[in-house]
């Protein structure tokens, strides 16, 4: 599992080797339990985020849990004095600690629900990351449900027939244990059913050698660029014929997407060509018994295909053939915990691990997934242009020379002319979408008189009128939601209030108002919406909350297209590029009158979007990033804390790698807090470091380190050592170590 043997032990760090090998110090303990007969010695991976007790201990293994001992299960181990959980990696004739061994205390559950596969993978993210592989199997393995396990696994063995006996006390196994209604009826559970008619992949170049390589048996590598996002041809039925192909070939497979909407969609398109008994659902949202009952179906192999979320990427799937990411520059595919591990970088590694396909697929393409196809490792699966007319919207920009000519005010207008004659013919052949960038009614305020913006007296926290309606609604702070009845700009000591921005609420008040008659609907904050009907209506939407109608919108507005394109962020462009694509996907194609408006000034961006070439967008962006030596063309790691931690910290980095000849660019320490009076600007854009992270305080800084992809692996080694010494001296205060994290600039 470690580099480092549980016999060994750095030379820096101060504890003693007996206390961390698991034996004790002092005297000499009484003769413990009689030990197992064979391979006494079990080596035991600590549930702990501590860095210097990431790597396994040896425990001696009594006789009396021979049995249950088993490499991937829970055991319950003394340390320290303390009661620890953590994973039995496993078994050998000997250790070369040289001490007696403590015994093991107890075998949790007799379930090994840590394969030898993704104990790997999780290592592998471990040191990708510099983080511990603790952290990592916290969110691989789901917690014990011991009713589950006494109900499937009553000898420790899991038995894939008991998942397909029957309905039980959990209505929700009964669900996915009844046969599929696609299935043929003589053998429900047999394999895949191909629907008929001719495959989506037929209207992409390379896509039916794809799905031929992976009907095959092989592991072909493919970076997808999807069409449409809604109806039978809509991305979920592509992945869902790219699993049907792989499952043919006798292989599981294993699909992540952003957030529960678009698994739902997924899902159903899975169902559509599976037997529902093939296909488990990974998410935290379902709660944790239905994923970890999904996930003793796959550890069984009753299940051989995974679809949720994040935390899908580690699911136990038997002989791996296929992963499919969706949409991998939404940063809902990052964990928000250390290690802060991407989707797509776990999926890669686990195809390079496993030897399996891999499918990157999204309506644009990540200036990551561009890489990856201009180095050769992926081959771009893409629709030729006589295809792409016919099937995507026209698209028209308010900005460009033509239409200010028409109207000399669509500058400076939030709803150009264009944009409400789109809108008033598109409802009379269905509904219309409008893309608006912020959520709330007045999600930024400002002073009337000099036009700062209006901070909160307590926490100097953005003001806001978030849902409440109407002249008389009390502005609040977004930070501590602190009301501002009596706010006073501290600038001019004015007294009056206007609005900053627009959000959907009032958007949708406007648009009310004029279209008198028209339902207007809205999906944004706590109320997003999954779908809507065909029938005429306006649909007001904030950025990543667009719902789904099954025949596509006849028209969408693409608002605020100028705010996105300002933020402060190194991937603004690409960002909003891709909320772009996303949202037209779901338009009408253009012989059915589908139209996009979209109201920014003319910048790459849009121009790609009008030409709908989002490959070129992004082989742009990369060479741009290239150039500067920014991420993705070189890795980044970020270093937060005190002022002085941090420099202890880069400064043994440095030296260490020096000592390896390699030197790094490097940027900092600079303010994590920039100070300028109540405005409350971090250096990382968005809200104070201090709402992100409790414990800072003005004085945390933050240094970047810019990492070459030759020299990532041993950078990313050489910073995980430091860390783990200087957690063992406790010399300093902690530091924050982010690997390409992609907020930071």
């Amino acid at each position: 599992m470690s580099t480092v043997r549980s016999g060994a032990s750095a030379p820096d760090e101060p504890f003693q080797l007996s206390l961390l090998h698991g034996f004790p110090t002092g005297p000499v303990a009484p003769p413990g339990p009689e030990l197992a007969a064979t391979l006494p010695v079990a080596r035991v991976l600590i549930e702990s985020s501590l860095p210097h007790l990431d790597r396994p201990f040896d425990y001696s293994v009594p006789a009396i849990l021979d049995t249950a001992a088993q490499p991937g299960v829970r055991v319950q181990v003394r340390f320290n004095g303390q009661e620890l959980s953590g994973y039995l990696l496993e078994r050998t004739a000997d250790s070369d600690a040289g001490h007696s061994l403590l015994p093991l205390q107890k075998v949790v559950s007799a379930v090994r629900v840590l394969t030898p596969a993704i104990a790997e993978l999780a290592l592998r993210i471990a040191e990708r990351y510099a983080g511990t592989v603790s952290d990592v199997l916290r969110v691989a393995v789901p917690p014990r449900m011991a009713r589950l396990e006494k109900e499937f696994a009553p000898d420790g063995r899991l038995d894939p027939e008991l998942f397909l006996a029957g309905p039980t006390q959990d209505p929700g196994l009964a669900a996915s244990a009844a046969p599929s209604v696609h299935a043929a009826p003589s053998a429900p559970s047999a394999g895949p059913v191909v629907g008929a008619g001719v495959s989506r992949w037929a209207a992409y170049h390379n896509g039916p050698a794809y799905l031929q390589h992976l009907g095959a048996g092989e592991s072909p590598r493919a970076v997808l660029s999807a069409l449409q996002g809604f109806g039978p041809g809509g991305w979920p039925r592509l992945i869902a014929e790219a699993v049907a192909a792989v499952r043919l070939s006798g292989r599981g497979a294993v699909v992540v997407v952003p957030d529960y909407r678009d698994l739902d969609r997924v899902e159903a398109a899975l169902l559509e060509l599976l037997p529902a008994g093939d296909v488990a659902r990974l998410t935290a949202d379902d709660g944790p018994t239905p994923r970890y009952r999904n996930f003793l179906r796959l550890l069984s192999g009753a299940a051989g295909v995974a679809v949720g979320t994040r935390s899908a990427a580690y699911a136990p799937v038997r002989d791996l053939g296929l992963v499919v990411c969706w949409d991998d520059g939404d940063d809902l595919h990052i964990e928000q915990r250390s290690p802060y591990a991407h989707s797509r970088e776990v999926l890669l590694l686990r195809a390079g691990q496993e030897r399996a396909a891999c499918l990157l697929a999204g309506h644009t393409r990540s200036t990551e997934a561009e890489r990856l196809v201009e180095s050769g490792w992926a081959r771009a699966v893409e629709a030729e242009r006589t295809v792409l007319r016919r099937t995507v919207p026209r698209v028209l920009n308010t900005a460009d020379s033509f239409e200010q000519e028409r109207d000399p005010l669509a500058r400076i207008a939030r709803l150009p002319g264009a944009a409400w004659r789109a809108a008033k013919e598109g409802l009379l052949r269905g509904p219309v979408l409008v893309q608006v960038a912020r959520a709330g009614y007045a999600p930024s305020l400002a002073c009337e008189t000099c036009r700062e913006p209006a901070r909160c007296q307590a926490c100097s926290g953005p003001l806001a009128i978030a849902g409440a309606v109407g002249a008389s609604a009390v502005p609040q702070c977004r930070w501590c939601s602190a009301p501002a009845q009596a706010w006073r700009c501290t600038h001019c000591n004015g007294m009056r209030l206007r609005r900053g921005a627009t959000g959907a609420l009032r958007t949708a008040e406007e648009l009310g108002r004029a279209f008198p008659g028209t339902p207007v609907i809205t999906s944004s904050g706590d109320h997003i919406k999954a779908a809507v009907q065909d029938s005429p209506a306006l649909v007001v939407a904030t950025i990543g909350a667009e719902p789904v109608a099954a025949g596509g919108y006849a028209a969408a507005l693409l608002l605020d297209g100028d705010s996105l394109l300002r933020r402060e962020n190194l991937r603004a462009g690409e960002d909003a590029v891709r909320r772009w694509f996303n949202a037209a996907s779901l338009v009408r194609p253009a012989p059915e009158g589908g139209l996009v408006v979209i109201t920014a000034d003319d910048a790459a961006g849009v121009g790609a979007l009008l030409r709908w070439d989002p490959a070129g967008y992004a082989s742009r962006e990369l060479s741009l990033r290239r150039e500067l030596l920014l991420p993705p063309a070189v890795r980044i790691a970020s270093v937060t804390g005190g002022r002085t931690a941090v420099g202890h910290f880069t400064g043994d980095v440095e030296r260490r790698l020096a000592g390896q000849g390699i030197v790094l660019r490097t940027a900092g320490p600079a303010p994590l807090v920039m100070t300028g009076g109540a405005t409350g600007v971090t250096s990382g854009g968005g809200p104070s470091a201090a709402r992100q992270a409790p414990g800072r305080n003005d004085d945390d800084v933050r240094t970047l380190m810019f990492i070459p992809y030759a020299q990532a692996a041993d950078a990313a080694g050489v910073m995980r050592a430091v860390k783990a010494a200087a957690a063992a001296k406790r010399s300093d205060d902690p530091v924050q170590l982010r690997l390409d994290g992609v907020d930071i600039l």
